[in-house]
């Protein structure tokens, strides 16, 4: 959510930069102690002097995780095209990277600008020959050709004008089985009751950027999601709203229907009435759809990617997912830092399970998963946008 303040800014601007976002309205739980280790985490102070390194993360048995590309700045969404190159959104730098392989020794030696001088570029994905991308503001297309790997046209804006504040600027982006662009648009506050009511909602429209409209309502900052293979159904991952403590709120992973609503900002969690907002509007708090399921408080859920079905992944891996967790910044004790597995049972039911972990190690946060993409092998790759690096996690590889 926030970029990475150098190491030598000072704590005035730092305290400046947070008491913009809205946070400072209220003294963190922790008081003054609890405000300087936001202030330490939101700018990176407390992080440690080294980024992951393969040989600190653990991954789940019968994996091994390699690095693939490192000091690339921002890093946070990918999509890998057809022969499968890695694409990723560098948000600080304003760029779109392609990063290859060339000499398949596993590691991404080269690096191309596709797209530059954009608005802190975040979700970003394929559409057979069309590369979508979003910005702060915007949802764009432009043509591909895979066989190249280069832009095949002119960049097309298929939505404009989509809401944005100083924080939860990222949109998600997808295109459903049914063929609809959905866009994902964040809150503009922790809690606050926005007048524009695209903010805090899931967008759909048509490819073309036709025919927009409000889908659901009341995800304060939806930053990742994806539609279960088996059923089809729309699961979104939802930061929760901050500064209620360390234990509460849960964040969420919300099964979406179309005109459902959220909770955000009446109720919390199993749909607890929130003590600022309510008692505001009881008609749609009494109306809102609890979370499938809830990751532990102040996670910061992202990503969201459901494993597709491959000849090198082992038994059980179906009816699966994966999500980054982002990391806390809200909380006494730092918590979340991990990649982690989700399993539906035939019931509906989800396990979680970790997948990537250490990148919270006892010296201070190394790493913050955001972003999972699968390819055609069957491997999958992690972005980190506090390290600036990718790491490909591959079954039997390397055991």
């Amino acid at each position: 959510m926030f970029k990475k303040i150098a190491k030598g800014a000072s704590i005035g601007l730092l305290a400046t930069i947070i008491a913009g976002t809205g946070y400072i309205a209220a003294i963190t739980p922790g008081g003054l102690s609890g405000f300087w280790l936001m202030v330490s985490t939101v700018s990176g102070l407390n992080t440690s002097a080294h980024a992951a390194e393969e040989s600190t993360l653990k991954v789940a048995e019968g994996f091994s995780l390699k690095l693939v590309a490192k000091d690339l700045g921002y890093v946070r969404f990918l999509a890998i095209t057809e022969q499968d190159d890695l694409v990723a959104t560098i948000a600080d730098r304003g760029q779109i990277l392609l990063l290859q392989d060339r000499d398949q020794n596993g590691t991404t030696e080269t690096q191309t600008v596709l797209i530059d001088g954009i608005n802190e570029p975040q979700g970003i994905f394929f559409d057979g020959d069309w590369l979508y991308f979003s910005e702060s503001g915007t949802v764009s297309r432009v043509a591909f050709d895979h066989s190249t790997a280069s832009l095949a046209g002119e960049i097309q804006v298929v939505l404009q004008d989509l809401p944005y504040d100083l924080i939860h600027k990222a949109k998600a982006i997808g295109i459903s089985p049914d063929r609809k662009l959905y866009v994902a648009v964040g809150s503009p506050c922790n809690v606050c009751e926005p007048e524009d009511p695209r903010y805090a909602a899931m967008l759909q429209s048509e490819l073309d950027g036709s025919n927009p409209q409000i889908y659901a309502r009341g995800l304060r900052n939806s930053v990742g999601f994806d539609w279960a293979p088996w059923s089809g159904d729309l699961y979104a991952t939802v930061n929760a709203r901050d500064l209620l403590g360390d234990n509460f709120p849960p964040d969420e992973l919300n099964l979406v229907v179309e005109n459902g609503f959220y909770g955000w900002p009446y109720v919390n969690g199993d749909n607890i009435p929130d003590p600022d907002f309510g008692d505001k509007r009881p008609d749609l708090a009494s109306s809102a759809i609890a979370p499938a399921f809830k990751f532990r408080p102040h996670n910061a859920p992202l990503g969201i990617r459901f494993v597709k079905a491959h000849r090198s992944l082992p038994p059980g891996f179906n009816r699966m997912a994966l999500v980054a967790l982002h990391g806390s910044w809200n909380r006494s004790v730092l918590d979340g830092y991990k990649v982690i597995s989700l399993h539906w049972d035939n019931q509906g039911n989800i396990e979680s399970r970790d997948f990537v972990s250490g990148f919270l190690a006892d010296d201070g946060i190394m790493g913050r998963p955001v972003d999972i993409a699968q390819d055609r092998q069957g491997r999958f790759y992690i972005t980190d946008d506090l390290g600036g690096q990718i790491y490909r996690v591959e079954y039997g590889a390397g055991q």
